[in-house]
């Protein structure tokens, strides 16, 4: 099994809905957000992924997101904006993302988001 990893930042802010504590007013965070991929076999080139595909579907996703209210952002204007629902959302997006490029031998295994250098959220299927 192979596993490659890919860090991106991006900037916005947001506030907790049914939260009570000083989440429930707006604030900010620079997120930082690990995309993790795996896959057993290589491609012809014996590369699982080219780090340029990774990056580039995470990067369409934080373009998505940053410098943005979250809160007014699909789908968290439904969604409570969370570390965790963060993190379930790029990895739906990502996965998504590397279909379309056409990436077969390897799928996204976790998103993990950290809010702080101390606090993050992981999602995985």
């Amino acid at each position: 099994m192979f596993e490659l990893k890919v860090t991106e930042e991006f900037a916005s802010a947001h506030n907790l809905r049914d939260y009570q504590g000083k989440c429930e007013n707006i604030h900010g965070h620079n997120y930082v957000v690990n995309l993790y991929v795996r896959g057993e076999k290589l491609q012809h080139n014996e590369m699982l992924v080219d780090f340029k595909v990774m990056k580039t579907c995470l990067r369409e996703v934080m373009e998505y997101l940053d410098h943005k209210y979250l809160n007014d952002v699909p789908p968290f204007d439904q969604w409570n904006p969370t570390g965790e629902n963060i993190a379930r959302y790029v990895y739906q997006e990502c996965k998504r993302l590397l279909a379309e490029q056409g990436v077969a031998n390897a799928t996204v295994w976790k998103v993990e988001v950290y809010e702080t250098s101390t606090s993050s959220a992981t999602y995985w299927e």
